[in-house]
């Protein structure tokens, strides 16, 4: 089981990428509370630059051909982000097949306190025909487990 409990997953994981940004305020709902969509943004704007960072962007994917796309998203909601909070957003990454699985948990970092905790899969079309995932592989090889 993946969740023991909040603290216990944080102590736990293996990180391999870590960002922070904050929570504008047309991102919150009605409630006062970070809209259960926007969450979704968070999580890709953290593999986008995760992905920046590890030396292949999705522009250099899209000039080599390559499209990652997303298959599956679960999402857990732990506790709500207010405006004004700072995001502290971390992942890492395996691979199961084909696919990529980006293992994601974003955290108030004031509060420490675990706010969404999120498994996105992700597969690669290459030329718009579905690829192993090798050239991918080979640019994440040093961050997979």
């Amino acid at each position: 089981m993946r969740i023991i409990s909040d603290i216990i997953v944080f102590a736990m994981a293996n990180y391999v990428y870590h960002t922070e940004f904050a929570v504008r305020d047309y991102e919150i709902d009605s409630e006062g509370i970070v809209n259960n969509a926007i969450y979704l943004h968070y999580l890709e704007h953290s593999r986008h630059n995760f992905c920046r960072e590890a030396g292949f962007s999705f522009a250099q994917m899209k000039e080599q051909g390559m499209i990652p796309v997303v298959n599956r998203i679960e999402v857990d909601y732990k506790t709500p982000l207010r405006s004004g909070d700072v995001v502290d957003s971390r992942l890492w990454v395996e691979m199961r097949g084909p696919r990529f699985v980006f293992h994601q948990d974003l955290y108030n970092r004031d509060t420490g306190n675990l706010a969404v905790s999120a498994v996105v899969s992700v597969v690669c079309l290459v030329d718009g025909k579905p690829s192993r995932g090798e050239m991918l592989a080979q640019i994440f090889a040093r961050y997979l487990p």
